[in-house]
């Protein structure tokens, strides 16, 4: 954590409020994930006991929840907003998951995922041509990335399926990428 945000935290704190946020660009709207299709996601990007999972945007951490109770992964989200990582902490503790699911409170852009197995994504498409090149220098071969709804620039999915009814009445399609 820098030292400009640490002050600003304590002296939050102090007040009874936190309201820094790390630097860096807002990439996505929150808009939380079905659990069906959070199920589906980490179902479709094969996702095993042990493995690393990252969450690029994690919201409000149902994916990194998931990932660590129903399929023990070690889970990271990575979420910029601060209300946003502060809920996503409080619920990882209050189901007791600390071992394996955290939240990183900063820019997904600034990240190391090269330990990655399994990278979520559900960011815009602008989004995810910005994170493209990041993820093609960190990521070693063979790892997977799930984007949701929109694809990434550039690259040619392995595999992509529909889930025409997400039992809320909306679509949605998943984009499987193997490094």
């Amino acid at each position: 954590m820098n030292w400009k945000l640490a002050l600003v935290l304590m002296a939050g704190s102090a007040f009874g409020q936190v309201t820094a946020q790390p630097a860096g660009e807002k990439l996505a709207p929150y808009y939380p994930t079905p659990d069906s299709i959070v199920q589906k996601m980490l179902e479709f990007g094969q996702l095993k006991p042990g493995e690393k999972m990252f969450d690029l945007g994690s919201g409000d951490g149902r994916i990194v929840i998931m990932a660590a109770r129903d399929f023990k992964a070690d889970s990271t989200g990575v979420e910029l907003d601060t209300d946003l990582y502060l809920a996503s902490e409080a619920k990882i503790k209050k189901l007791g998951l600390q071992k394996l699911a955290r939240i990183i409170h900063g820019d997904i852009l600034t990240q190391n995922y090269s330990s990655a197995d399994l990278i979520a994504v559900y960011l815009l498409p602008d989004s995810n041509i910005k994170a493209r090149p990041m993820l093609e220098a960190q990521l070693k071969k063979g790892t997977r990335i799930v984007a949701h709804d929109f694809g990434i620039g550039g690259w040619t999915p392995v595999k992509t399926i529909t889930i025409p009814d997400d039992g809320e009445g909306r679509s949605h399609t998943l984009f499987l990428y193997i490094r």
